[in-house]
């Protein structure tokens, strides 16, 4: 079994089950194969009420926050739970790597956009409600979340990064697209 701090059995499981997926990647694979695979073993986990402890789900009142709940020794791989209060969002980013993003708790909603002259493009918002499972790999992969409903909301991550060492996966963060000129 993988050894990390407060890690749960079915966690433990989880674990397994992504670094089995992140193992399957042959050179040259595209990053967004990748994180459709891991999408794949996500899916599976987001019903199981024993995935996080209480200490894991717990909010920030100043704005949404990461639990980094496991990095792969070789970094290929962090998990990582964001705890969203009704109404935090994150800024419009994207990122260094692949993501993959699974509702656990709640419903959150995601703005895609695309570059367009000097500005960004919303070109399409989505609600994932627990269950619902996200595959991005940059380029490409600009996006906003937030939680839309009225009581907490909790996502599972999956990034092909250490989080622990980069602070997070985000590479760049947008301006508003009104603000944009």
């Amino acid at each position: 079994m993988i050894s990390a701090i407060a890690v749960l059995p079915r966690t433990g499981e989880l674990i397994d089950a992504v670094a089995h997926a992140v193992g399957e990647e042959s050179p040259g694979d595209p990053q967004l194969l990748t994180a459709e695979r891991i999408a794949v073993v996500l899916r599976k986990f987001l019903h199981d009420p024993d995935l996080l402890t209480p200490e894991q789900q717990e909010p920030d009142a100043a704005h949404y926050r990461q639990h980094v709940l496991y990095v792969e020794p070789s970094a290929r791989f962090s998990l990582v739970a964001l705890v969203w209060l009704p109404g935090q969002q994150t800024p419009i980013h994207d990122h260094t790597t692949w993501c993959v993003a699974g509702t656990y708790r709640g419903c959150e909603q995601e703005t895609s956009y695309q570059p367009e002259n000097s500005t960004l493009k919303p070109v399409a918002t989505n609600f994932h409600p627990v269950g619902a499972v996200s595959a991005l790999a940059p380029p490409g992969d600009i996006h906003r979340v937030r939680n839309c409903g009225s009581e907490l909301a909790i996502s599972i991550h999956v990034y092909g990064t250490d989080v622990a060492a980069h602070g997070g996966s985000i590479r760049r963060c947008y301006l508003e697209p009104s603000s944009m000129a």
